[in-house]
């Protein structure tokens, strides 16, 4: 039963000039939030990410207008400052909007500079969070991220982060009681596998790729940090890339294979 507070909360999507930060969740839409789906359906203007797919795309309503303002490595189609101006434009029109991010907003999503626009403008969005990429990835797989045996504790990383010119703490990050998981670290694999045995694990410990999480053409590739990098070689895996490093890999239940194969109704 949905409390008064909570259907004031849901309710303010009807007000235009609302702008509303929603998380799209890792890719199936049938695990959007219930107010996520009510934000996009009732949108006059939708602001969406390259990891927002067609079948969430379908949910919006006829005449909604839409802005692509994805990024990929290399290429980013709009800067940052103009994905904020723009929604402060369309908000002053007088517009539902909806910037609509993969996983959730405020993971690695880039909403803190967003909402710094927004409040300049003197405009208060509301925020709904969305399944990070993490949880529906190793959901898809049928493994936990967190396992009283295996992992007491988990951590975020942006690849990003992985390169020549940024000291990462990678002895702090080679610890054999928690769950790594590194976002958009296709490209950084080998150093990321390096770090980590410099730093003190195993070579033999589990590390783990996915891409396209929770959709029927999800793909997996599982190995050690020592032959991660030759595996990766010999099987290139699409982009995005989710790396998941923790002895929880080795939980992967003997129905993965027929759980990737599986196309799950949207």
């Amino acid at each position: 039963m949905t409390t008064r507070s909570t259907r004031n909360v849901v309710d303010s999507a009807d007000d235009a000039g609302r702008v509303s930060l929603v998380g799209a969740g890792p890719g199936a839409a049938d695990l959007l939030t219930v107010r996520a789906l009510r934000r996009i359906e009732a949108a006059h203007a939708v602001v969406y990410d390259r990891l927002v797919g067609p079948d969430i795309l379908a949910l919006l309503p006829r005449g909604c207008e839409r802005y692509y303002v994805g990024k990929a490595r290399g290429n980013h189609s709009v800067p940052q400052a103009e994905i904020g101006t723009l929604l402060v434009r369309l908000a002053a029109e007088g517009k539902r909007v909806v910037r609509l991010k993969g996983g959730d907003p405020g993971i690695f999503g880039r909403m803190g500079e967003e909402l710094a626009a927004l409040a300049e403008a003197g405009i208060t969005p509301d925020i709904v969070p969305g399944i990070t990429a993490a949880s529906g990835a190793v959901a898809a797989m049928g493994l936990p991220l967190t396992d009283r045996a295996h992992a007491q504790q988990v951590r975020f990383i942006t690849a990003q982060a992985c390169r020549d010119d940024v000291s990462l703490d990678w002895h702090a990050l080679a610890r054999r009681d928690e769950t790594l998981v590194f976002y958009m670290g296709l490209s950084r694999v080998e150093t990321i596998c390096e770090g980590l045995i410099g730093a003190g694990l195993p070579s033999d410990w589990p590390i783990m790729l996915i891409a396209n999480a929770s959709l029927p053409q999800q793909q997996r590739l599982v190995g050690t940090l020592a032959d991660m990098p030759r595996t990766l070689a010999a099987n290139p895996m699409p982009s995005p890339c989710l790396i998941v490093v923790g002895s929880v890999v080795e939980m992967i239940p003997s129905t993965a294979d027929r759980l990737l194969s599986l196309e799950r109704p949207v």
